[in-house]
Order: structure tokens, then C-alpha cells, then sequence
């Protein structure tokens, strides 16, 4: 189902949905729903895997970047190297202990960062490439169901944790009844802003030894910045890889070794 559908059949599923007998969840199966699209897109082990990012700003020339993103969900480890453009190459995030760090091989200098930081002048956060911690970071309220184009979902309003850092604190997700996967994600300011739309068009699933489960990767995601309206990211994500990574991966001198 393409975006463009998706978009197309907004006002018709509005309609629908209000014609439609909305299933009744209660609270536990709300969070538990939730819980399920944490634990599908989560490896107990390691992941590895080669992204691409397209930025599209209305007045500007497309720009695309390359980067690799490693993870050790088990101890909550991220990382992202970028590799191109050239001028790009060489930065990096890592994650450690609730801690987001930026590495400029410019200037050889760690800073550490928000959530909210966009990573390499890119539309993009931490949070679109890392595990799923909706659970961890919202409670959850579920405001009923919807349809989303031919898709029936549900839909859910999430507001973060006190003393949680993210990138925004509210949400809305639109989760598919049949799958459990993300397909529809708004996420907003405390003023109640709308920031970001993302739509996930594309789902994988590979099965990961460690976890002796299948893990269920975005394979793109097309990101909407309501704020500056003509600006879009769209992000593939390819070649993953669920093997073990090296034990010493996660580390400040690695990075800086990558940069050298």
C-alpha cells in the first residue's frame, strides 16, 4: 500500500470508521498490544544493518547519505556511522547508558546530545532506527479503531514517562489489527504541535538466532516534516544482519578508529 493511498483514502476511512462497530480494548490489551510491537521489532542480540537516507527540502537540491547502524539490544547499545557524502562521513552517534554522544571527526570532539537531535542535519532521530521502547518510554490510552486506506488498525494516543527523554512526547499510532506492525505514526510537541508524520509502508521479518524468534524490520519509512510543509526524509533500511557483532564495538576509540 503506498503512501499516496494512504493519504488518498484518509477522508473515507474517517467516514468508515464512523459507521464501523470500533472493537473495545480494554486497558490491558491496549498495553499489551503495544507491548507485542516492541517485542516483534526487538533482537535479543545483535543487529546490523545499511541505511539509506534521501532529505528533500523544498528549495533545495535532494541530498542522499549512507550510513551503517549497529545494535546491542540486550545492554541498550546504539550506534550510527555515517559513510557518505564525504563531507558527512566519519560522524557518528552512540548510545550508552540513556547517553546520545555525536562524534565530528572535524574536530575529533564528543558532544553529547538530545534525543530531539537530528542526526547529520538529516529529518531523522535516534528512534527511527533503534529498537522499539514504546512501552518503556509512553503510557498508553487507546482512542479506537480506524482505517488506513485498506488497512483496518487500531489507533493509540501515547504520552511519554515523567523523566523520560524523547525526541517528542506524544504520539499517535495507527497499529495494524492483522500484524501488529506500525503503519501510521504522528508525533507531537507538548503544545500539541504536530511535528512529524511517518508512514511505514514496508515490513521485513528475518529470524534471529539469539531470540529463536522472528524480528520484524522497517524496510522503509517516509517521514513528513509538518513544520517546514515540501520537506520529506525517506529512509530504506538494508542488508541486515542479526549475527554477533565485535564484543568492543560499542566504544568511543572504535568510532574514532572508523574516522582515521
Amino acid at each position: 500500500m503506498s503512501v499516496t493511498a494512504y493519504a488518498e483514502d484518509k477522508t473515507d476511512a474517517k467516514k468508515d470508521a464512523k459507521t464501523e462497530i470500533k472493537p473495545e480494548l480494554t486497558q490491558a490489551q491496549a498495553d499489551e498490544i503495544v507491548k507485542l510491537v516492541d517485542d516483534r521489532q526487538r533482537n535479543s542480540g545483535d543487529y546490523k544493518s545499511l541505511v539509506f537516507v534521501k532529505e528533500t527540502e523544498k528549495t533545495k537540491e535532494p541530498r542522499l547519505f549512507q550510513a551503517m547502524v549497529y545494535r546491542r539490544d540486550g545492554d541498550d547499545k546504539f550506534m550510527i556511522l555515517f559513510t557518505k557524502p564525504k563531507e558527512e562521513a566519519g560522524k557518528a552517534y552512540l548510545k550508552i547508558d540513556k547517553n546520545l554522544w555525536n562524534f565530528d571527526p572535524g574536530t575529533g570532539k564528543w558532544e553529547r546530545r538530545t534525543e530531539r537531535e537530528k542526526l547529520a542535519g538529516t529529518n531523522s532521530r535516534r528512534s527511527d532506527f533503534d529498537e522499539s521502547r514504546l512501552t518503556e518510554e509512553y503510557t498508553t490510552k487507546y482512542e479506537g479503531a480506524d482505517k488506513l486506506g485498506a488497512y483496518k488498525v487500531y489507533k493509540f494516543k501515547l504520552s511519554v514517562k515523567e523523566g523520560i527523554d524523547v525526541a517528542y512526547p506524544v504520539l499517535n499510532l495507527w497499529v495494524d489489527q492483522a500484524d501488529k506492525n506500525i503503519l501510521k505514526r504522528e508525533e507531537y510537541a507538548l503544545s500539541g504541535k504536530l511535528m512529524r508524520s511517518s508512514f511505514y509502508p514496508k515490513w521485513n521479518k528475518k529470524f534471529s538466532e539469539s531470540k529463536k524468534a522472528d524480528v520484524w524490520i522497517p524496510e522503509e519509512i517516509r517521514i513528513f516534516d509538518q513544520l517546514e510543509k515540501g520537506n520529506s526524509t525517506i529512509v530504506l533500511i538494508k542488508e541486515t544482519d542479526l549475527g554477533k557483532l565485535e564484543e568492543n564495538m560499542f566504544t568511543k576509540a572504535w568510532i574514532e578508529s572508523k574516522s582515521k
